[in-house]
């Protein structure tokens, strides 16, 4: 079965059993007066009016490399204070080991103010800024300072009012976003959820606003390229550690390493879509 005809009947599925909480008014957002509070969705997906279960802290409560691999596949939520909700399947990741780790935040085992969520128990978001201007996204895992960053989106479901929080967020009404476009990259993927400061310390396992949820059909290690971090500069080995994860084959993906997927194809591995 084609995985987007595959994964239109797991979604249906998936969202059969549980209640979500409901939404508390988030000030930052506001609600657009006459919006269509309808899903607006990819064009490969028809999701139902439906609910679904949460990712809980057990599952956020694994070492940091291994939480980054099992993001893969499963699904981010955000319920915007219209009612809207945004899906997304976590096609990319990044591990920040933290004590060590040059290119961590917590490096040195470093608590501050800012990064104080690193150290929170799994399951709590970290966001900081970068430039003074875009947000991105950590999610806290086992170990003293760990978290990964979630790098990019394959958008599923909201996609209209992704692209609303896009062009406000970067002032420009000319140009139509294409879908790959939407959540390709940390701070578009925040964008287009609307996640800026006032997410930072929340707990995804509590949070009425933004959750996860379990993907069906989990990539196979041969679907998941281990490869180098994005924008970390000179960090010395840390540099080179394969320490960025992304489903091969994936259209939503930020950058793909084509050196390590031409290194994988001997080997068998075949494209996860």
């Amino acid at each position: 079965m084609p995985r987007k005809r595959k994964l239109l009947a797991q979604l249906s599925a998936l969202q059969s059993n549980t209640s979500f909480p409901q939404i508390d008014a988030l000030e930052q957002l506001k609600t657009t007066p006459g919006a269509d509070p309808s899903p607006k969705s990819s064009k490969y997906f028809v999701i139902e009016k439906k609910n679904a279960p949460q990712l809980q802290e057990d599952f956020f409560n694994q070492p940091c490399v291994n939480l980054a691999k099992s993001f893969l596949g499963q699904i981010l939520v955000r319920k915007l204070p219209d009612g809207r909700e945004l899906w997304g399947r976590i096609v990319e990741t990044e591990a920040y080991l933290g004590g060590e780790d040059e290119a961590s935040h917590s490096k040195g085992g470093k608590q501050t103010q800012r990064n104080a969520a690193m150290f929170m128990k799994p399951g709590t978001l970290y966001v900081y800024q970068i430039y003074g201007i875009h947000f991105c996204m950590n999610v806290s895992s086992q170990g003293e300072g760990a978290a990964v960053l979630l790098r990019s989106l394959e958008p599923l479901q909201g996609l209209d009012a992704m692209r609303e929080l896009r062009r406000a967020s970067r002032k420009a009404t000319t140009k139509l976003l294409k879908d790959w476009q939407l959540c390709n990259g940390p701070s578009r993927l925040c964008q287009a959820f609307g996640i800026d400061k006032a997410f930072d310390q929340r707990d995804l396992t509590q949070d009425s606003a933004i959750w996860m949820v379990p993907g069906q059909d989990p990539p196979g290690e041969q679907d998941v390229v281990a490869t180098t971090r994005i924008g970390i500069g000179n960090r010395g080995e840390w540099t080179q550690k394969p320490l960025r994860f992304y489903l091969r084959g994936n259209k939503f993906v930020s950058v793909v390493d084509k050196k390590m997927e031409r290194e994988m194809a001997p080997r068998g591995h075949s494209p996860c879509s």
